[in-house]
């Protein structure tokens, strides 16, 4: 059996230390190499070929994002990052996986590290497997798609029924796969609530940084917050984001209760709140390893939603989806690309149109 090779490329010899530990009673993983800064993780990667590569991205000669950047356009790869749970680290995080970095992990103080050993062990060997797993042809096609999100908002002329709601979910690859569909949307898109897996220090900039580039108005959620047409809600990384339907009109409430399909803000935990009206909801699973929101979506199709999933060739990793397409749970399956597009055509219809294009799939 061919191991899986990875390069660890960080500053700190304590944290290479620690990942080569975490790594070395894996039998089909192996570290071939360490690099203490992007000049010899340059000269390394040359000379060991690995299948993937670890990075941490404050390290002295070169910063990571140049030496990510460079590397995407050099020698596409999967890499993950190791980020620390700071603003500063989140934006940088939010910036890697912009250019093409496939995964992160959040990396704790040393003595965090020591005392979360296994918790920390199983994230990098799950992430690792499935990294290796993505082509490069994705990585091309993130890069594409980072690329060319600029002037493609889409002509709208306002949703036909009251209260009608977009709800997605997403994990890894997650963060560019939703500002891929949200950058199109126009100012009076229908409301849209997103449930992505991410870090709680992480939740607020990622929502921050699709304000400043989209038409919508983009929110991290809060507890009894309004929804409104032109606007999204991003669950944060702690909580569980529902919906609640009061009088005319619907609320975002979060709820910090038990982890479920094994994720803390989970898609299933949305796709559920929104049964009661699911007549009036189009429901949407990007790409992320996992099966969360799968159920969900059967759940809520079951109960007349429309439910659309991203195709595996436009997916990073067609987990969620691919678990929702063998469940039968979807009504369409589409490229990234046509998503935004379907999502507001739907929109247009009134309620007779809408049964009625339900009931053909």
């Amino acid at each position: 059996m061919r191991k899986i090779t990875v390069l660890v490329v960080d500053d700190s010899s304590v944290i290479r230390n620690i990942v080569k530990d975490t790594l070395k009673d894996e039998l089909d993983i192996e570290v071939v190499g360490e690099a203490e800064d992007p000049i010899i993780a340059r000269d390394l990667i040359k000379k060991l070929n690995p299948d993937v590569l670890t990075l941490d991205v404050e390290m002295p000669n070169m910063d990571g994002i140049t030496f990510l950047k460079n590397l995407m356009r050099l020698r596409p790869m999967p890499v993950i990052m190791l980020s620390t749970l700071t603003t500063k680290g989140a934006d940088i995080t939010l910036e890697a996986l912009e250019i093409g970095a496939v995964d992160f992990i959040a990396k704790p103080s040393v003595a965090e590290l020591l005392a979360t050993k296994n918790s920390f062990k199983q994230t990098l060997v799950r992430k690792i497997k499935q990294g290796v797993t993505i082509e490069q042809r994705n990585f091309k096609l993130s890069n594409a798609l980072a690329g060319k999100t600029e002037n493609q908002v889409l002509r709208f002329n306002g949703v036909k029924r009251a209260d009608h709601l977009i709800a997605i979910g997403a994990s890894t690859g997650g963060t560019e796969a939703i500002k891929k569909v949200l950058i199109n949307l126009p100012e009076n898109s229908p409301p849209i609530v997103i449930t992505q897996h991410i870090p709680k220090s992480f939740s607020g900039r990622f929502a921050e940084r699709l304000d400043s580039c989209c038409k919508i108005t983009v929110f991290e959620a809060q507890h009894g917050q309004k929804i409104k047409t032109g606007h999204a809600y991003i669950a944060p990384g702690d909580m569980h984001l529902k919906v609640v339907k009061r009088g005319a009109g619907l609320f975002c409430t979060l709820e910090d209760s038990a982890e479920v399909s094994r994720h803390k803000p989970s898609v299933d935990v949305l796709f559920d709140s929104l049964i009661p009206f699911a007549d009036n909801v189009q429901a949407v699973l990007l790409t992320g390893m996992g099966r969360d929101g799968a159920q969900g979506m059967l759940n809520l199709k079951e109960s007349g939603a429309r439910t659309l999933i991203q195709d595996k060739s436009s997916s990073l990793i067609w987990g969620m989806p691919g678990k929702a397409y063998a469940l039968n749970a979807h009504c369409e399956e589409l490229p990234l690309d046509n998503i935004a597009n379907s999502l507001v055509n739907f929109a247009s219809l009134n309620k007779a149109e809408m049964k009625k294009k339900n009931d053909e799939y």
